[in-house]
């Protein structure tokens, strides 16, 4: 079996390259394409070959179509399997998913395809292992950690940054992004999968587990 992971930025993809041999087993291969941002769900289009972008949501119709051609042309001997994580943000979940899941439909041959949401964004996957957190940050702040509801709304990135004490404001975009890239790095490595409590995060193993 291979898995595809589409991710929108690079520090997903640093996250997943370091998190994925703790889950997958030796014999599945996979590779992790990422994106220059999350983007949009295009509005309007007559089919999925259309859709061209650098931004994942705007490419995604596209890419699926091309997935769900390649993992026919391998037959029954080798199965392929899509994976789009993406952050929620500040959107509505079931509606969210179900738009992402109606691409599918666009798909002339569409590919086996999971959807996994990090809520609000994936920086909650770092803050649900405070172990691994304190490991790669020994001098991050307890008191503020102590004040994030796992999961929530609130502005994840904005709330990682002041634990580990990160001035963000009046940063550039490439800045903040070098950091964010920086945080999976370091905090990664030190990760356990079953002490994790983000529900997003556990999610998204029983998903790949699911699939596997």
């Amino acid at each position: 079996m291979h898995l595809d992971f589409l991710i929108e930025d690079v520090s997903g993809k640093t996250m997943l390259e370091i998190l994925l041999p703790k889950v997958l087993p030796e014999n599945i291969s996979y590779r992790v394409h990422y994106y220059k941002g999350v983007g949009r769900i295009p509005e309007k289009m007559r089919s999925a070959k259309e859709i061209k972008g650098r931004q994942l949501l705007d490419n995604l119709p596209r890419l699926l179509n091309g997935f769900g051609r390649t993992y026919q042309a391998w037959g029954e001997s080798y199965k392929g399997h899509v994976i789009v994580i993406c952050d929620l943000d500040d959107k509505s979940f079931n509606e969210f998913l179900a738009q992402l899941n109606h691409l599918l439909d666009w798909c002339e041959m569409a590919p086996e395809t999971s959807i996994c949401l990090a809520i609000e964004e994936g920086e909650a996957w770092f803050l649900g292992d405070a172990k691994a957190l304190f490991a790669a940050y020994p001098h991050a702040k307890k008191q503020v950690l102590a004040t994030y509801k796992q999961d929530s709304i609130c502005g994840t990135w904005e709330k990682l940054a002041e634990v580990v004490g990160f001035e963000y404001k009046n940063k550039s975009y490439q800045e903040v992004g070098l950091k964010k890239r920086e945080w999976a790095e370091k905090i990664t490595p030190y990760m356990e999968i079953k002490n994790n409590k983000s529900p997003s995060f556990q999610h998204l193993i029983t998903e790949i587990k699911s699939i596997i």
